[in-house]
């Protein structure tokens, strides 16, 4: 765990899994706005709501290293799905595709349902926050 970013887990509190309970930080942000799945050309190249969450999580992580950052350094997300049984139904494709982008890196998140997003055919939103190291400061 790197010394701008601690995950809390409260005492008493049971495990979380797949995301933590709140993150203490230290150090410039980058603030992503929420991005969807579509390309880097803005065009949707699926409408599987599994390939979208893989190419939403893309799209979060290139904003994060454009700035300099590091998968390590997002402490936090908060994910927009439109069909919370699609959610469910993936969760086995959802967990490989985070493992496979993310490891087990697990920053503070919230998930919800919502009844649509701007973009018509998108299914999923992720905003997110990414706290960098003081060194990678002049990288930004």
């Amino acid at each position: 765990m790197s010394s701008h970013l601690q995950f809390l887990q409260p005492e008493g509190f049971a495990p979380a899994r797949g995301y933590a309970n709140g993150a203490r930080t230290e150090g410039p942000l980058i603030h992503v706005g929420g991005q969807i799945g579509w390309n880097a050309q803005q065009e949707f190249e699926t409408d599987d709501f599994a390939e979208q969450f893989a190419q939403t999580l893309d799209n979060v992580i290139a904003v994060v290293e454009s700035g300099g950052g590091k998968v390590g350094d997002i402490a936090s997300m908060t994910v927009y799905v439109t069909d919370l049984d699609a959610y469910r139904a993936s969760a086995k494709a959802l967990g490989a595709i985070w493992r496979e982008r993310l490891g087990k890196h697990y920053p503070a998140m919230a998930l919800l349902g919502v009844a649509g997003l701007v973009e018509p055919r998108a299914k999923v939103e992720i905003q997110a926050v990414a706290v960098l190291a003081k060194s990678n400061e002049e990288h930004a």
